[in-house]
């Protein structure tokens, strides 16, 4: 068994993903051996940033609408809700009647009528307390 775990340590300090993780950690031994002027002369590299995609600032319409919300997709990340309320990505805050919280959420526009239900993601049914195995009354208000 020993053998085994030694082997497979051998094994895997030659692997380039093991050796690439560890250099980035810890350095590689060239790194330490530049000097500081070197820094101040080395060439900068630009990264490219992206820049979000602006969010309209309020929906189309003013006061509070009410839906029904249940869990949507959970591997989708952020805090979002699929909502036929509106016909473009927009923020707004959404309100547990029953409880009071509240949480600031994007709107994501989904097919179907305005009667129809809305799905929250995970993070957000987090953000307003609400069980995950539910279906929930939420009030959406443009302010």
């Amino acid at each position: 068994m020993k053998k085994a775990f030694v082997f497979l340590c051998v094994v895997l300090t030659g692997c380039d993903t093991v050796r690439a993780t560890t250099e980035r950690v810890f350095g590689s031994g060239d790194e330490a051996a530049v000097a500081v002027s070197d820094v101040e002369t080395a060439p900068v590299v630009a990264e490219e940033v992206l820049q979000p995609e602006p969010v309209a600032a309020r929906p189309s319409w003013v006061g509070a609408k009410t839906t029904i919300a249940g869990l949507g997709d959970p591997t989708t990340p952020g805090r979002w809700m699929q909502t036929p309320l509106v016909d473009s990505e927009v923020t707004a805050r959404v309100v547990v009647p029953r409880t009071g919280a509240q949480a600031y959420i994007t709107l994501v526009p989904a097919a179907g009528p305005e009667s129809s239900g809305s799905r929250l993601s995970l993070d957000a049914m987090r953000a307003l307390l609400v069980p995950l195995d539910e279906l929930v009354e939420v009030a959406v208000y443009a302010d």
